[in-house]
């Protein structure tokens, strides 16, 4: 069993598919097998890494399902003790897969590009010392951390498929589960950030999947028992208050069928400033039925 599984998602990233997978046959740390699932690319992708072949890299096809259903298949598909997301656009520096298995200790999550070290005996622990902090990038990104494949097997932990901002939703979930954590500060994962990106084009069903996902957080967590429930209340209203900024037209085509109020104004009750905002927006579309 290698150390690392690596799963790269791949879909028409001819330009940038190769840098990454250079990164990966450059690691100094050679206990790794790398996944390539081929999410029905339309480009040149595939042809990109010729000349790159290594018997640990395999390549998985699949007709287009999207970032979660990639994902999800390379996790599947894994043997590693660890499950490493890169994003195919994305690359590692040269160390990262030495420097990650230095402190590997049984940890559920390892999780690095921290502000210090520090270890957490639970994943709400770490959630809730870590959620609301500024970062270079965003606290839900889950390619900030890797994860021991057993403790996501255990807990039947995967990507909702078929939804924008998956990680929002995955995040808290496996913070949820998860035992022992460690976070390290090494910056080892280079971020690329690109037009026409899933992260840069607007589309409607963004508002209506962040809303989703918000009605699942605020429902889930509100059922949970035995934990301090203030930090996941707290970005779960940033989740409602971010698609409730914009234009009123946008809101009531795309929002209000999908928000549940009552559950957003549990959540928003941690602070007197959520509060105030929720009372603001639920008067402003107060003839909308929730």
């Amino acid at each position: 069993m290698p150390k690392f599984s690596i799963i790269i998602p791949v879909y028409n990233i001819e330009q940038y598919i190769r840098e990454c997978l250079q990164s990966v046959v450059a690691q100094t740390f050679t206990d790794w097998e790398c996944i390539i699932v081929n999410d029905g690319s339309t480009d040149n992708s595939m042809e990109r890494i010729r000349g790159l072949e290594d018997e640990r890299i395999r390549v998985i096809s699949q007709t287009n399902m999207g970032l979660s259903a990639a994902r999800n298949a390379g996790i599947k598909a894994a043997k590693g003790e660890y499950i490493f997301l890169l994003d195919g656009d994305d690359w590692i520096v040269p160390d990262a897969l030495e420097r990650l298995n230095k402190h590997i200790d049984g940890q559920d999550m390892i999780c690095y590009g921290g502000k210090r070290f520090a270890h957490y005996p639970s994943g709400m622990d770490y959630y809730n010392e870590n959620a609301l902090l500024s970062y270079k990038m965003p606290f839900v990104c889950t390619v900030l951390r890797i994860y021991r494949r057993a403790f996501l097997q255990a807990h039947d932990l995967r990507f909702t498929e078929g939804i924008y901002h998956e990680d929002n939703l995955f995040t808290p979930m496996v913070c949820y589960y998860a035992g022992a954590v460690t976070v390290i500060p090494d910056e080892l994962y280079v971020y690329r950030i690109r037009e026409n990106s899933i992260m840069t084009t607007f589309k409607p069903k963004r508002l209506t999947d962040k809303v989703s996902i918000a009605n699942q957080l605020a429902s889930f967590f509100m059922q949970a028992d035995g934990l301090d429930k203030s930090t996941v209340y707290r970005a779960t209203t940033h989740l409602y208050q971010s698609v409730l900024l914009y234009p009123a037209q946008y809101v009531r085509q795309y929002v209000l069928p999908t928000i549940n109020w009552q559950l957003y104004y549990t959540v928003s009750r941690t602070k007197l400033r959520h509060r105030f905002n929720y009372l603001k927006y639920r008067l402003k579309y107060l003839l909308v039925r929730s």
